[in-house]
């Protein structure tokens, strides 16, 4: 057995050993790359390339955005902006059977597309809604279910995080303006794939209908919503058109944030520390990952693990649609026991250049991947949002995961159409010219 294959399997083994033994993911990828370079340091330019490629990994203008972003979704999570969606959300579709399930899966979409965070979005709308649909009859289990799955449509649609952190594992082959652009029709469509459940599902139960509610009262919660909803256009906006970057349109959007909090007079001064705190924790676990990250994508140029996965894919799979199955398999699995940002920088360098040689463009291809760890948040043993949705709806994840089924099911079936159908995901970026 050559140097080489042994370092591969050293590299995979420590790491899924020490994920399954339960240490963090971070540690897990440096102390693996670590060992994998000590085993060949012969042939490695030595041990302090680890730090030097984790510190040449954050060394990127295109990251100052995520900072930014999860500032400004913190001050959107403290700033009054939930409710007023929530309202808005209900007044739209409230008044249609079981129309509280609309309006969660609805309100989850917008303020999970205004903040960048799923997580904010299950936490924020989760801990308004569980409640009142309660009140409505409809059980909790349930009523988590749409409020975890509705929470990820967030990550596709702009601005979003793990967007950025696609463009930048994807080595320049897909721009952040391209991917925010590509990702809402796909995150558009999954929202109204998890309706049509919520639909059945309500009419089947016979769960209770909102009421109506007049044209006047739908222009007023529009209004109260009108200046959350903005920023979306001014963001995205902004960058298709040129007017700023990412990174700086992630700093207009704090800047957005803090004006719009202090008008609601929702955030006071004494509530910045906290909340600048809160963030700085986030992004530091954010950019730990980045670092250890980058120095195991290194690693797999080094040891050419993506041109080896290129080579065996497309020679032992003749077919195209069984190759993009299969990747979409080891995805999904993937994303039950990882977090979606180092699976992204892990396995982009892997599979992108295998897709790319079949014609899938890198874009496309970053929005597939995307959703593929969105399913993967939703589901044990590690989904994150799966705990958070249980966690504010106070019941244990066992009670959620009957409920939740139909909804991955939804969820699993739109992914497949996406991969497919190239042109869900590139039809605005190709008009754009992006």
């Amino acid at each position: 057995m050559s140097i080489e294959l042994i370092s591969i399997l050293l590299l995979f083994i420590s790491f899924f050993a020490m994920l399954a033994y339960g240490v963090p993911v971070a540690y897990s990828i440096g102390i693996s790359t670590t060992l994998t370079i000590l085993l060949n340091i012969a042939a490695m330019p030595g041990i302090t390339t680890v730090a030097q490629r984790m510190t040449t990994g954050i060394d990127s203008f295109a990251l100052l955005a995520i900072p930014f972003f999860v500032l400004a979704g913190e001050l959107m999570n403290r700033g009054g902006i939930a409710n007023r969606l929530i309202n808005f959300a209900k007044s739209m579709v409230g008044s249609l059977p079981g129309g509280l399930g609309y309006v969660n899966i609805l309100a989850a979409m917008l303020f999970g597309a205004i903040s960048g965070s799923a997580v904010a979005a299950a936490s924020a709308i989760g801990s308004v809604m569980t409640e009142r649909m309660e009140d409505e009859g409809f059980p909790r289990p349930f009523s988590a279910a749409i409020n975890i799955t509705s929470s990820t449509t967030g990550l596709l649609i702009p601005p979003s995080n793990v967007l950025i952190v696609y463009a930048l594992a994807s080595g320049g082959a897909a721009s952040v303006a391209a991917l925010f652009v590509a990702g809402y029709l796909p995150g558009i469509l999954v929202g109204l794939a998890l309706m049509i459940v919520a639909a059945v599902i309500s009419r089947k139960r016979k769960f209770k209908r909102g009421e109506q509610v007049q044209l006047s009262q739908v222009w007023t919660d529009f209004r109260k919503a009108f200046f959350s909803l903005l920023m979306l256009v001014i963001i995205v906006g902004g960058i298709v058109k040129g007017i700023f970057t990412a990174t700086e349109a992630a700093a207009v959007a704090v800047l957005y944030a803090l004006i719009l909090g202090f008008s609601y007079r929702t955030i006071t001064t004494k509530d910045l520390p906290s909340i600048l705190l809160n963030s700085a924790k986030t992004t530091a676990i954010v950019m730990f990952l980045i670092c250890t990250s980058m120095a195991m994508s290194w690693l797999f140029s080094f040891e050419s693990i993506p041109q080896l996965m290129t080579g065996f894919l497309l020679e032992t799979v003749s077919n195209p649609f069984l190759i993009f199955l299969l990747i979409n398999i080891t995805l999904l699995v993937v994303g039950t026991f990882m977090d979606m940002t180092p699976a992204i920088l892990i396995f982009t360098p892997i599979f992108l250049p295998v897709v790319t040689e079949l014609g899938m463009n890198p874009v496309h291809f970053g929005i597939v991947m995307v959703l593929n760890l969105c399913i993967g948040l939703c589901t044990p043993p590690v989904g994150t949002i799966l705990f958070v949705g249980a966690g504010v709806a106070k019941i244990s994840v066992t009670k959620v995961i009957k409920p939740l089924l139909p909804f991955l099911a939804a969820m699993v079936f739109v992914l497949f159409l996406i991969t497919f159908f190239e042109g869900i995901s590139m039809w605005l970026p190709n008009l754009f010219g992006l």
